[in-house]
């Protein structure tokens, strides 16, 4: 996919969040729900982190995210709690949805264009695609 397709899904994805929040009825977006990270030339990387507060799972990717926080500070670390924040499992469904993911659960980080998704890929794989990102990005 060229770039100008992946501006213009970047976009797209920016204006349905955004209707999102609207229709839920919260004048102020959740944190991280204006974009989804990596749009070329914002200079900017976000990691969306869509985690349950009782999942086993989630816990278990935590610490991960914890170090890659301290690891990468010019890497904006989004955590967005969905079992108990409609808005943000709103956002979670929406992002699936714009990004094909049909088998969707938590834990689920989304990197870009990039979705991990358990306890298993995301501490093996997360900080490769970050890296990759970053270097995309550049």
């Amino acid at each position: 996919m060229d770039n100008t397709i992946k501006i213009v899904v970047a976009i797209f994805i920016v204006i349905a969040i955004g209707g999102i929040v609207v229709l839920v009825g919260n004048s102020k977006a959740p944190a991280g729900s204006p974009e989804i990270a990596g749009i070329p030339g914002n200079g900017s990387l976000t990691v969306y982190y869509f985690y349950g507060a009782e999942c086993p799972h989630c816990a278990a990717v935590k610490p991960v995210i914890t170090s890659l926080t301290e690891k990468y500070p010019q890497v904006t670390f989004e955590e967005l709690e969905v079992w108990h924040n409609q808005t943000n499992q709103a956002m979670m469904d929406k992002v699936n949805t714009q990004l094909g993911i049909t088998d969707a659960g938590v834990p689920e980080v989304v990197v870009d264009t990039t979705v991990l998704i358990g306890d298993r890929d995301i501490p093996a794989k997360l900080e490769g695609v970050i890296q990759a990102a970053l270097k995309k990005n550049q």
